[in-house]
């Protein structure tokens, strides 16, 4: 596997002590070297592996946790017990890591050495005894982390350990991620606002509105030369008709001031270091202010952008927009595909009931099931409506997995649906990019479920990602999630979403 987070590594630190004697202790540190190396050439983790040492005293755990919060290419923490290590030694480090913390309990040697075991073998290999020790000490300190119990060459382990990996390169990435909003969101709407400053306490990201007339001020010094190659580079890019091409057509035209658009917000970007971007189709600019505006809603520039790993959420909506950036980064190295998604109508057709993901134009040509067409047509819709250049697809089929995160006043809480992406009919006359699928166990259940979790309309989808990486996501971020499975019942779903708000409940008056 291509190491896909260069800039990255997470770090191994083996728990012993000095009870063994000093050469114990080497034997453990040559296991851990060549465990380490190990991990690294299995050509599956996307993320490197640091060995950081054996840590045999309370001063040395802190010492490395330490060192590991003020390391920004450190993105997470691997300890494993080789030995029985006192947990008490790893109370003051715990207290004070800041980064993701995997406990990883395995052991050296895959199988008991029937033949040859003695007590000096028993005394060094103790995974089984001090594993559990350190399991204590983070059960009762309340401390988060992601357990994997395997032998460390079995590919399971190995998965599951990449997962993890790139969760916390997700994480990472959002710890300074600053998502630009480009107007308010949309009037009275509810789900796509939340609280700004407990995003930022909680999951990392920073919110700023950016005036639609200082985008405007980019888009002024866009020079033609710079749109021209761009406008060329779609055509060679993506299917379309021969006569888009005909530069004294309003068709072009609409292109023409796409790849202007899309030059202008990746500016932007690039020069506040903005990790993502919303948009509003009711704040496109001032007509008045001598052509100092967006023509169309800026459509296939938040298509390609969204494509490049910016991350996009519509209508204002910067919770999407972050969380897609996040989903973008965890599915790097693999090959399915995500984009930024929107329940767009229903189709109630028994058992193959299902719903149309689209939007007016935003979805990312990642999940195309082929070569997207490059095509311009009216948008009857917000404050400018007009002929409008997108990209039309649909996507791939199979499985995948969407999420969103709603706020909810006390929290915020994750949604997780797995769904089956089907082969849609043709839609001549709604000449945008879709997806349609079928949300797990089945229509009926999977949309009642995300109802009754207080889902969004939007969401960010990936055909890579399950659970799984949710499931660890949350546990990093120390927030509520919930799963939509083929196992999903809605009376035990209800039950679910009781239980928690209990807990939450208790959870606030304790604090």
């Amino acid at each position: 596997m291509i190491k896909a987070y260069e800039q990255y590594e997470v770090w191994f630190v083996t728990g012993a002590q000095l009870l063994y004697g000093g050469d114990a202790v080497k034997v453990v540190d040559g296991h851990s070297t060549e465990m380490v190396q190990g991990l690294n050439d299995s050509g599956k983790l996307p993320v490197k592996v640091v060995y950081k040492g054996t840590a045999n005293s309370s001063k040395e755990v802190e010492t490395v946790f330490k060192a590991a919060n003020n390391d920004d290419r450190c993105i997470g923490v691997i300890t494993w017990m080789h030995t029985f290590s006192p947990a008490k030694m790893w109370i003051h480090g715990l207290l004070q890591l800041k980064k993701p913390l995997m406990h990883l309990h395995t052991q050296y040697n895959k199988e008991i050495p029937w033949d040859t075991m003695d007590m000096d073998f028993m005394n060094l290999n103790q995974s089984a005894h001090g594993d559990r020790e350190f399991g204590h000490i983070c059960t009762r300190m309340r401390i988060r982390r992601k357990v994997v119990v395997g032998h460390w060459q079995d590919d399971n382990t190995l998965e599951r350990i990449a997962v993890w990996m790139r969760v916390c390169a997700g994480w990472a990435d959002a710890q300074d991620m600053l998502i630009l909003r480009f107007g308010d969101q949309m009037n009275n709407v509810a789900v796509t606002d939340g609280d700004k400053v407990e995003a930022e306490q909680r999951l990392g990201y920073h919110v700023d509105y950016c005036p639609v007339s200082e985008l405007m001020a980019y888009q002024k010094k866009v020079k033609d030369e710079d749109v021209a190659a761009l406008v060329k580079e779609y055509f060679a890019l993506y299917d379309h008709d021969a006569s888009l091409e005909d530069t004294a057509t309003e068709a072009y035209m609409k292109v023409w001031n796409s790849a202007k658009a899309e030059l202008a917000i990746r500016a932007i970007l690039k020069d506040k270091g903005a990790k993502g971007f919303t948009t509003n189709f009711d704040d496109l600019g001032d007509v008045d202010m001598e052509c100092n505006y967006f023509d169309q809603i800026p459509g296939l520039a938040s298509q390609r952008l969204m494509a490049e790993g910016y991350g996009f959420g519509a209508e204002g909506d910067w919770k999407s927009a972050a969380l897609y950036r996040t989903v973008w980064v965890m599915n790097q190295g693999l090959s399915g595909g995500c984009s930024f998604l929107e329940d767009y109508t229903l189709n109630f057709d028994g058992a193959d009931s299902s719903i149309l993901q689209s939007h007016m134009l935003e979805i990312c040509p990642m999940i195309a099931a082929a070569k997207p067409r490059l095509e311009v047509h009216f948008l009857g819709i917000g404050i400018r409506k007009s002929q409008t250049a997108r990209l039309v697809f649909t996507s791939k089929v199979g499985t995948g997995c969407t999420a969103t995160v709603v706020d909810l006043g006390n929290r915020f809480r994750l949604i997780v649906n797995d769904v089956q992406c089907i082969e849609p009919k043709p839609l001549p006359k709604l000449p945008v990019a879709s997806a349609l699928w079928i949300p797990m166990p089945d229509f009926e259940v999977g949309a009642g479920a995300w109802i009754l979790a207080g889902g969004t309309h939007h969401s960010c989808f990936s055909y890579d990602l399950t659970s799984e990486y949710w499931e660890d996501y949350a546990e990093i971020s120390g927030i509520e999630m919930v799963h939509i499975n083929k196992d999903t019942t809605i009376s035990g779903f209800k039950k679910e979403l009781r239980m928690n708000e209990v807990y939450y409940m208790l959870n606030k008056a304790l604090v």
